[in-house]
């Protein structure tokens, strides 16, 4: 029930037209839109075409920090696919990591890859490929002088 103040001048008739929500009102709403974004939000999950794209780029960025390595320690940097992952030769050990974050992930073909320690190395590429979808491939490749990227079309 509300109550004016002495010396006000609204009269009680008018303070019972006055329409509006109370702070109360106006927290439950937001909590349950919070609720609700949060459900959507779990809800999407990352797509295989995604996870895909977030391997490419990882892959362009782990070449590139090897090819960087090589040219500073002067040793030639070899990378090359296992049955786990992959495996970067002439790097500490550890130092880069050896597996794809999706199980999925495969490269199509043998991909070996030669990374310096020359400023400009020959054209190379990798064709990523999932199985959880098939018939997509992306292609990370380099001409030798630019570093590497992602390009959507799988190589010729």
């Amino acid at each position: 029930m509300r109550t004016s103040a002495p010396g006000s001048s609204l009269a009680p008739a008018l303070l019972s037209r006055e329409r509006g929500f109370t702070l109360l009102e106006l927290l439950v709403v937001v909590a349950i839109i919070a609720v609700a974004s949060a459900g959507v939000g779990f809800a999407l999950r990352d797509s295989a075409a995604t996870q895909l794209e977030r391997e490419a780029q990882r892959l362009t960025a782990l070449l590139e920090s090897a090819r960087a390595q090589s040219r500073t320690s002067g040793v030639p940097v070899r990378w090359s696919t296992t049955a786990q992952g992959f495996r970067f030769d002439g790097v500490p050990q550890g130092a880069l990591p050896e597996a794809w974050l999706a199980p999925s992930t495969q490269v199509l073909g043998t991909a070996v890859l030669v990374l310096g320690p020359e400023p400009i190395i020959g054209r190379q590429t990798v064709e990523l490929a999932s199985s959880a979808l098939p018939g997509r491939s992306l292609r990370v490749a380099t001409d030798g002088l630019r570093p590497f990227a992602v390009n959507p079309e799988p190589a010729p």
